[in-house]
């Protein structure tokens, strides 16, 4: 039995985790979960699945879910804020935290984890685009696995097992190409939210939704598989790919290739994190090749979507400006997610933070976090200049 925390547990990547975890009763145990509001589900979760301790990061929910417990004569403890995320996190028996929240928050509470020696399945991309190499090297100091749950860094995990690290050439993520794929800047400028939250292949939270719009979520995982597997910027490459089939894929260098194919569905890449090193059987849908009628690729378009170039800028960059990317962007997307602003003014005011700060080489925790408050009081200061 392999204990178990899940901070994000309401979000789209917690409750498929979840479904993996009613699956496999008896083998994962759930200790802590966590939510930012959605008390309704998480009492629901609590119900079905019986953990320690909850987080709500919001202090008024959280009472008011602690009083609904009490009432039923729970004794489930209920924290809140950032110290109870941690608190979830880091609870004596856990052996794996999945890191399922969205955005910065997952930073702290993750590194927390590593320093108690939990292995971490992480699904928050902002933790390693912000604190890469920090994370990584306390991870190595506490001989900590990090194992990827995003679809193509698992792709690319799968791809190099039994592989050495120097037979790498390069690899190679594939993108869907979003809901405007193929159209053009112009076409972009009327653009609406309720256009922008419409993925072709995947069910994903609103953030993360349209970071995927905007090839965002893409430059995010450049640098997260900058950090994951130790790779210079030329040796990561992005190629759009519709069918979402093929996941992601490593050329070696010998020029062979090696692709991880699957349905669009997350629940593998939670079950490979949850079980490594073992592969277990699941009752999910195979790939049908007899069915698969088509596999296109092509290159991404750096003028209509600027946000992936700007990843790579902010990588070359290096120190801290990934992190005010990072951040920046946070701000852009609620801004369009609030209706405040266009789509794209996303990477407008993504490039105009950037452009303001002055880069930290090597940054410390407390320099990742200043930079991210500075990114953030100036992204929320930023007038658009079209």
């Amino acid at each position: 039995m392999k204990n178990i925390s899940i901070i994000g547990s309401t979000g789209s990547i917690g409750t498929q985790a979840l479904e993996v975890v009613s699956e496999n009763r008896e083998a994962l145990n759930v200790v802590g979960l966590s939510t930012n509001t959605s008390i309704d589900l998480l009492e629901q979760q609590i119900e079905a699945y019986s953990p320690r301790i909850v987080c709500v990061m919001n202090g008024d929910a959280a009472l008011v879910l602690e009083k609904r417990l009490k009432a039923k004569g729970s004794l489930v403890e209920v924290v809140t804020g950032i110290d109870g995320l941690i608190a979830v996190s880091t609870a004596s028996e856990i052996e794996l935290l999945l890191t399922a929240v969205s955005g910065m928050i997952g930073l702290r509470p993750t590194l927390a984890a590593i320093e108690r020696g939990i292995d971490i399945a992480l699904a928050n991309k902002e933790t390693l685009v912000a604190g890469g190499q920090i994370v990584m090297a306390a991870a190595a100091r506490k001989g900590v696995a990090i194992l990827p749950v995003d679809s193509e860094h698992c792709a690319i995990f799968q791809c190099l097992m039994g592989n050495r690290h120097e037979e790498i050439k390069r690899i190679i993520i594939t993108a869907s190409g979003g809901p405007f794929r193929g159209q053009n800047t112009a076409a972009l400028q009327a653009v609406t939210l309720e256009q922008a939250l419409k993925h072709p292949n995947w069910s994903m939270g609103k953030k993360i939704t349209i970071d995927s719009a905007t090839l965002m979520n893409k430059g995010l995982e450049v640098i997260e598989a900058r950090w994951l597997f130790d790779l210079r910027r030329d040796q990561i490459d992005v190629v759009v790919h519709p069918q979402s089939i093929i996941h992601s894929m490593v050329e070696f260098i010998d020029h062979s290739t090696m692709a991880q194919l699957g349905m669009p569905d997350m629940a593998l890449p939670i079950q490979i994190a949850f079980f490594y090193p073992d592969r277990i059987a699941n009752n999910r849908q195979a790939l049908d090749f007899s069915q698969v009628r088509e596999l296109t690729f092509e290159a991404p378009d750096p003028v209509t979507f600027p946000c992936l170039q700007l990843a790579y800028d902010a990588l070359d960059a290096g120190g801290s400006m990934t992190c005010v990317l990072n951040a920046a962007n946070e701000v852009a997307v609620a801004k369009f997610l609030n209706k405040e602003i266009h789509f794209l003014d996303i990477p407008r005011i993504n490039r105009q933070v950037m452009e303001k700060h002055q880069v930290i080489a090597n940054p410390t925790l407390e320099d990742v976090l200043a930079a991210d408050a500075w990114a953030r009081e100036i992204a929320m200061e930023t007038s658009v200049n079209r």
